[in-house]
């Protein structure tokens, strides 16, 4: 009985991860791309085909029979698409590239901390969450607009003689990113700098290494498993962020994630609107694979 329990545990352990993504993730994701594959329609739902029970197989089959990957065509002939695809991936890149640039002096200030005050810092990073994330990206505009605190406090102090333009541009959009999502990149890194054997530090130094040397030689490479998981955790819903460039960015602002707002409730095209986040989601399953390509080899070299 011993044995059986443990096997059927064993079992569960296994299954209840698969059933979640199977629930959560692939049924969904068959859902979007079936619509993609239908036809817009003037009714609700507003696309063709819709399966019914009473259909049986043969009308089931009649109707699959109708899918077409015309609307794949249509994203291909539009370059409106393209470009919003690019433009996204370039501007979650580029927030990426920043918000690592700003996290990592943070967590490695609070790998090097005293251990007492550690949980302190952890909390402060975490603080932003008890906030809603609209409200967090509202009060950017109160910041970032013409008469806003900030081109206040650069007119007090003579920095500038008028107001910067900086709400309704792609900085405004990088700004907003690169807060927003802060504490993603902050909290692996921390994991890992955490962990690192201070002695090896010391030997590089003993070794004759300078500081800076130490640092990249040691210290970076063994923070490179944080280093990609808080990329990852920052790039993927960037590249797909409506909220930030709807708010803060321009008109002139291309993302994906507004295109895809659009597509849904403007125009009410769903068959198209499911074909974007189709390959939305393809191509961010590509960094998600290099992501474990990256973490299987990390586990190989840590055996």
């Amino acid at each position: 009985m011993g044995k059986l329990g443990s096997a059927i545990y064993s079992r569960l352990v296994i299954i209840v991860p698969y059933a979640w993504l199977l629930i959560f993730f692939l049924a969904p994701f068959f859902i979007v791309f079936r619509i993609s594959m239908s036809a817009t329609a003037i009714a609700m739902p507003p696309y063709t085909p819709v399966f019914s029970l009473g259909d049986g197989w043969a009308g089931f089959w009649d109707k699959v029979s109708t899918f077409s990957f015309e609307n794949y065509s249509y994203l291909i002939d539009d370059p409106l698409y393209f470009n919003a695809y690019v433009s996204s991936v370039v501007i979650a890149a580029i927030s990426t590239f920043l918000t690592l640039l700003i996290a990592y002096p943070i967590a490695y200030g609070m790998a090097q901390a005293p251990r007492s005050i550690r949980p302190t810092l952890l909390m402060l990073v975490i603080l932003p969450f008890w906030t809603s994330f609209l409200i967090r990206v509202y009060a950017w505009i109160a910041i970032l607009k013409p008469e806003g605190l900030l081109n206040q406090v650069l007119l007090a102090t003579g920095i500038i003689d008028s107001p910067l333009i900086i709400l309704n541009t792609n900085i405004a959009v990088y700004i907003g990113i690169v807060y927003s999502y802060l504490p993603f990149m902050v909290l692996p890194l921390y994991s890992s700098l955490e962990k690192m054997d201070g002695t090896l530090v010391e030997a590089a130094h003993d070794l004759g290494c300078t500081p800076i040397m130490a640092f990249w030689r040691v210290t970076f490479p063994l923070s490179l498993p944080g280093v990609v998981a808080g990329c990852m955790l920052v790039f993927i819903p960037a590249v797909g962020e409506f909220v930030i460039p709807d708010l803060l960015g321009g008109s002139q602002t291309l993302m994906i994630g507004k295109t895809l707002w659009s597509e849904f409730n403007s125009n009410r095209d769903w068959p198209v609107s499911s074909a974007v986040a189709t390959i939305l989601l393809l191509i961010l399953v590509i960094p998600i694979v290099f992501f474990q390509n990256a973490q299987a080899k990390a586990d190989e070299q840590g055996r």
